[in-house]
């Protein structure tokens, strides 16, 4: 029986992907910030931990308490929206600790087993944001497109050992709570900003495009997780998959 370990749980695509891993099959290790084990399903297969991504003390226990890790997927994750000159280099820094450094750290907590067994994958969560410019996401889309570039590399130097790694990347997902997190370290959008950002949250609230929804980040997940001959990135969402379509990158 195989195990993911999966960052972020308590909520959205890391919540569902864990509860999706455990129906078929898996050990899973779900990690959260605070654990909550009412979340997921009671089972013998599930493991909830304790896990801060940006602090290495907490990467350290949470990897020595899961043991073997056959598939990691990171997930966690924290949002920011405002205009780069409403923003402060302390919001600045904790996105890209989060997005970036976290998904940095966890990945090298975990390669010296996957290198040792030369046997493994890696799934890192990113934004169809990073295949256009939008505006007040510059900060949240730079630490993103970081994980992108981080990726790919990283592709490159596992191979030979054996070890897959894979881009997930989600569209606009309403469903999910990003609106309520970004909000927390938003601030106030300098006036100067004001219009931009009104015409900005109205067309995102009149839109009718395609959106994405959870269900299609899970299954992205679980082809990047056990399909050997995958892609290396994976659109989840109509949207992303419109998104990339548009720009000339592939998507099957």
């Amino acid at each position: 029986m195989k195990t993911v370990l999966i960052t972020g749980c308590s909520s959205g695509f890391g919540l569902e992907t864990a509860k999706h891993f455990l129906r078929h099959g898996w050990k899973v290790v779900a990690t959260m910030r605070s654990p909550r084990e009412e979340l997921l399903p009671t089972s013998e297969h599930l493991h909830v931990l304790a896990l801060d991504v940006t602090d290495p003390e907490s990467i350290r226990l949470a990897v020595e308490a899961a043991g073997p890790i056959d598939v990691l997927v990171n997930n966690a994750g924290i949002g920011t929206l405002n205009a780069l000159e409403g923003t402060s280099i302390d919001t600045v820094r904790e996105v890209f600790e989060a997005n970036t450094f976290g998904t940095i750290a966890m990945t090298q907590a975990l390669l010296p087993q996957f290198r040792k067994r030369n046997t493994g994958a890696i799934v890192n969560i990113t934004s169809s944001v990073t295949l256009k410019p939008l505006p007040l996401l510059s900060v949240y889309t730079a630490s993103k497109a970081a994980v992108n570039a981080f990726t790919e590399s990283l592709a490159l130097e596992l191979r030979q050992f054996n070890v897959r790694v894979s881009l997930v990347l989600p569209g606009r997902a309403p469903e999910t709570r990003f609106g309520e997190n970004s909000q927390r370290r938003m601030g106030g959008i300098p006036d100067a900003y004001s219009t931009l950002a009104q015409r900005t949250f109205e067309g995102w609230r009149q839109s009718t495009e395609p959106v994405t929804h959870t269900a299609d980040v899970v299954q992205a997940v679980w082809r990047a997780a056990n399909d050997p001959a995958g892609p290396l990135r994976l659109y989840a969402g109509a949207d992303a998959v419109a998104l990339a379509e548009a720009v000339g990158k592939p998507t099957v």
